[in-house]
């Protein structure tokens, strides 16, 4: 009877284990490292196609490199799992992205290999360029190398380049892995993925200089023998006229492409690299999705895929969501919208699939513009949109947005210019983390002349404020949360009260307080004020809509005739909603003893199931009725 297999992952105490290991071996150990990829999306939803993409890299450059010694930046971050499991986190694995568990990016305090949580796409190479710059003056003579991973998605991101312009001066012992898989969440767009396709059918330009073939030559033969990069040598010279040579041009080696799950080339091309200097860029050509054939064929489904069950290669079923949430309420809203006003356009930073754009892109298609992870360039360009008469809408995560500050003050609000922004995943993200929790947005839009900013408090606040903001004549910004849409009802049984600048809506007046709701926690303010009834407390219950300008009249009155006010957001306390309320009190003399905040404390939300953060937090009905009971109780106390 054959010996069964013992399997490599479970008993892999570090990284370095793998420096022993054969070939075979290490392919074996990717394919476990693909199974347990699968068997974590048959539990809960995660990033999932991006990280098949990458487990043959992940292994050969932790095979290649001690990063105990040398530096590895993952852009982005989400995918992160395979290095994860070679770093010794693969009894944790299971509980990732779970309460707790490990968070579903980079994260120093989880591991020495992380080196920084990175959420957001880009900044990989500026940072590993700064980390080489800085042992270089820390630590003369020092080899190790400073590496970022960066997607071809994110490649096109200003901040790249920025950092590559200064790389030939400063990027010594840079190394840049260029992750081109012809993705970013969703198709990339522009001039950079053209010249990348380029590069990646033209497989004879591998970089090929006298003193890299002499290197190569020198190298054990791991892979494709030597030779057929030598016999080749004519054509690779032809070929950098323009393969590679953009980057040659700004002082950067280029090396590829070479195929990214090939573990021997991939490491022939790392060792070679270790002994030259850089700055080098090595473009390493990989599948989104590889190794599972469904989410190799849709990689934008199996992006971050709802949980599903497998079979080998095929999905046997796959759990679907008949939730509406405020993302489809925006899309629809905006799509009416567009169906109404020509002049409407709307931009999004390569994120279509997330904020549901697709149906708009294909309805409107001269007046969809995906500027891929470019989100300054995105609000600059939507300026242009305005200033010559057009209504843009750019649809962006709240986190992703907060990279485009000053061209929201320059471009924008300094011009007066009619943009509207809808921030989506305004509020805690979930499993996503601090990373992607869309908190400070209240504070940053509220600090510009000219923007008004507003928050809906349910589904129907959000497509009258989008009606509101496409015709007003200055700058507006909309947020909404990552959860289900509702709608609320008056419990007077009149209708909405229509969206007036710098209007709330008074959904009841109460004798014992007011609870004022910032947004869409309006629900959850409802129900706790339905909660204080049945105890005996009237707390009457106020809609905000608007952060700027605030509807002073009434939350003042409410400040001067009810013994407690209590404001709820799911924002950043500092600078935030309540923050407002204090500033109007206090330049109007009102005494705000009786003022109290609940929000996002002053310290980074770890990740979590929406409903379990905002549990923590006191934001959910529970906890705003907590607060309202102690609020009234500490007033008796003080009589």
């Amino acid at each position: 009877m054959k010996k069964p297999v013992e399997p490599i992952l479970p008993n892999l105490a570090s990284p370095r284990d793998l420096e022993k290991m054969s070939l075979p071996e290490l392919e074996r150990l990717a394919d476990e490292i693909r199974d347990v990829l699968c068997n974590l999306v048959s539990a809960r939803s995660a990033h999932f196609a991006s990280n098949l993409g990458v487990v043959e890299l992940s292994i050969a450059l932790h095979q290649t490199f001690d990063f105990l010694h040398h530096r590895l930046i993952w852009d982005t971050g989400h995918q992160i799992y395979p290095h994860k499991l070679l770093t010794g986190r693969y009894k944790e694995f299971q509980g990732i992205r779970t309460k707790g568990g490990l968070m579903g990016y980079p994260n120093p305090v989880e591991s020495d290999y992380d080196l920084f949580c990175t959420g957001h796409a880009g900044s990989s190479v500026a940072t590993a360029l700064g980390l080489a710059s800085g042992d270089q003056l820390a630590r003369p003579g020092d080899d190790r190398w400073s590496i970022a991973v960066i997607g071809d998605g994110a490649f096109p991101s200003g901040v790249v380049y920025e950092a590559i312009n200064n790389a030939k001066q400063l990027g010594r012992r840079l190394m840049v892995v260029l992750n081109d898989n012809e993705m970013s969440i969703c198709p990339r767009v522009g001039g950079m993925a053209d010249y990348l396709d380029r590069l990646r059918m033209n497989r004879g330009y591998i970089g090929l200089k006298d003193e890299v073939a002499r290197m190569l030559s020198s190298v054990p033969v791991l892979g494709d023998p030597v030779e057929r990069f030598l016999v080749q040598l004519k054509e690779a010279a032809k070929a950098g006229l323009s393969g590679g040579m953009f980057f040659e041009d700004l002082g950067m080696r280029y090396f590829g492409p070479i195929d990214g799950h090939n573990i021997a080339l991939l490491r022939k091309y790392l060792r070679m690299a270790k002994q030259l200097e850089g700055p080098i860029l090595l473009h390493v050509v990989t599948e989104k999705g590889h190794g599972f054939r469904p989410a190799a064929e849709d990689p934008v489904l199996f992006h971050a895929p709802p949980q599903f069950s497998r079979r080998d290669d095929q999905v046997l079923e796959m759990q679907k969501s008949s939730s509406r949430t405020y993302t489809h309420a925006a899309r629809d809203a905006i799509a009416a919208t567009m169906r109404r006003d020509e002049k409407v356009t709307v931009m999004t930073a390569a994120m279509c699939q997330g904020n549901k754009l697709e149906p708009i892109r294909d309805e409107f298609p001269t007046r969809f513009f995906d500027t891929g992870i470019c989100e300054a360039h995105t609000v600059a360009f939507a300026a242009g949109h305005a200033k010559v008469g057009l209504k843009p809408i750019v649809d962006i995560y709240s986190t992703f947005l907060q990279r485009s500050f000053d061209h929201i003050f320059q471009e924008v609000a300094l011009q007066n210019l009619p943009v509207t922004f809808m921030m989506d995943r305004g509020g805690l993200a979930g499993p996503d983390g601090p990373t992607h929790h869309g908190v400070f947005d209240v504070g940053y839009m509220r600090l510009f002349p000219n923007m008004v900013s507003m928050a809906p408090g349910d589904e129907h606040d959000l497509k009258a404020m989008l009606d509101f903001a496409v015709d007003h004549t200055s700058p507006c910004s909309l947020r909404y949360p990552k959860a289900k849409s509702v709608t609320v009802a008056r419990t007077d049984g009149k209708p909405r009260t229509p969206i007036e600048l710098g209007t709330s809506e008074v959904l009841r007046w109460g004798r014992d307080g007011t609870i004022v709701a910032c947004g869409a926690l309006l629900a959850e303010c409802l129900e706790a004020a339905s909660t204080l009834d049945a105890e005996g407390l009237d707390f009457g219950v106020v809609n905000a809509r608007f952060i700027k300008p605030l509807d002073e009249e009434t939350l003042l009155t409410a400040l001067r005739d009810t013994p407690l006010v209590v404001t709820v957001e799911e924002g950043a306390l500092a600078c935030g909603f309540g923050s407002a309320v204090l500033e109007a009190a206090e330049a109007a003399g009102v005494d705000t003893a009786n003022l109290k905040r609940l929000g996002i404390p002053d310290h980074f939300v770890e990740h979590g199931e929406r409903e379990e953060l905002l549990a923590d937090l006191g934001l959910d009905a529970a906890g705003i009725a907590r607060a309202c009971r102690e609020g009234v109780r500490s007033k008796e106390l003080a009589k």
